[in-house]
């Protein structure tokens, strides 16, 4: 059995075990503003040297779980608030484009649980099982694909950029290279984050209730 590893990508570490549930964020690119943008980037770098003076695995993993959900919940909070980046994902052809690409890949790479699509960024919780093939193991000696994080991020996000700009009359990138994925240790903790994913546009003032929210979703029996 392959390890578990941990892929850095920017800045802070990226933990993708072979088997897990995940919540994702990704978001437009200029979502958010250079001052801020400037202070999250200090914060991530305090965070780093705080990982760096732990040298026990499991507590590492249990500490860089804590400090990655404190990050997320001052990230997510600048995005629900910010008032000067673009909202392409209000347009509703927009966020279609983007629910239909995750359900798209559904069953296929992963198994989608929830998402909410916001004005500026996406929530997205799903799980690779261990039945995913990983590149390290053959079938018939044919080399399989690998089904990480990283790989599922960049195809949704290449698709949906592709065909939203030409909408938007606009080049470039849509969407900002850097994301946020956590990994979800139990079923607690699963049925805490899909409330919270639901709630996201409660909580920005969007909306009432989750379910008045129409780029919500929820897979049936999963509340």
């Amino acid at each position: 059995m392959s390890e578990d590893k941990t892929y850095y990508r920017r800045h802070l570490p990226h933990y993708h075990p072979e088997a897990a549930t995940f919540h994702t964020v990704f978001r437009l690119a200029g979502s958010l503003p250079l001052s801020i943008i400037g202070e999250l980037r200090q914060e991530k770098e305090r965070l780093e040297r705080q990982l760096k003076t732990i040298k026990n695995v499991n507590d590492l993993k249990q500490r860089q779980n804590d400090i990655l959900w404190k990050y997320f919940e001052r990230f997510d909070s600048l995005l629900d608030g910010s008032l000067t980046g673009p909202t392409w994902l209000r347009e509703p052809n927009i966020a279609a484009i983007v629910r239909e690409s995750m359900h798209h890949l559904d069953g296929k790479e992963y198994d989608l649980f929830a998402y909410c699509i916001m004005p500026n960024h996406v929530h997205m919780v799903f799980s690779i099982e261990a039945r995913v093939p990983r590149p390290d193991h053959k079938t018939d000696g044919t080399r399989v694909p690998s089904y990480i994080v990283s790989d599922i991020l960049g195809s949704i996000k290449k698709f949906t950029g592709r065909k939203a700009n030409p909408i938007l009359g606009r080049e470039g990138a849509f969407w900002q290279d850097e994301s946020y994925d956590h990994v979800i240790r139990d079923a607690t903790e699963l049925r805490r984050t899909i409330h919270y994913v639901l709630n996201n546009p409660v909580n920005a003032g969007l909306a009432q209730s989750w379910e008045q929210w129409p780029w919500n979703y929820a897979q049936p029996g999963m509340l």
